[in-house]
């Protein structure tokens, strides 16, 4: 297995959230581009499901309460990127999926942010 910088080894659950956040991002730009095709729709709903199953994966890690608590927010993130696969099937014609994303967004941005911040204060 690959290697991180801080010797963890990267995990199944880890490849799987970048790959389905890749699809997510493609799929996510290309409407954006006025590029809409129904098989556009169905490749962003497979990254959801993806990350959503490997954030779950995940969530059993690391040692402190916190720790796990911003694993657990990793997961509801994901239900966010499902929802927002949904409303893109639901309000066919408008982006009211975009919302569902950037709230996903945020809080993935947050929570990765302080996971990486307490695994370091736990290492000094």
């Amino acid at each position: 297995m690959a290697r991180q910088d801080n010797n963890k080894p990267v995990g199944v659950a880890d490849i799987l959230v970048l790959i389905g956040l890749f699809i997510m991002a493609v799929m996510a730009l290309l409407p954006l581009l006025n590029l809409n095709y129904e098989w556009m729709r169905w490749a962003f709903a497979v990254g959801t499901v993806i990350v959503l199953v490997a954030r779950v994966m995940g969530i059993n890690k690391g040692a402190s309460l916190r720790v796990r608590r911003l694993h657990l927010m990793l997961a509801v993130s994901a239900l966010l990127y499902c929802a927002s696969a949904l409303m893109m099937f639901l309000s066919r014609g408008t982006n009211d999926w975009i919302a569902f994303l950037l709230a996903g967004l945020v809080m993935q941005i947050y929570s990765t942010w302080m996971i990486d911040r307490e695994t370091q204060k736990t290492e000094e």
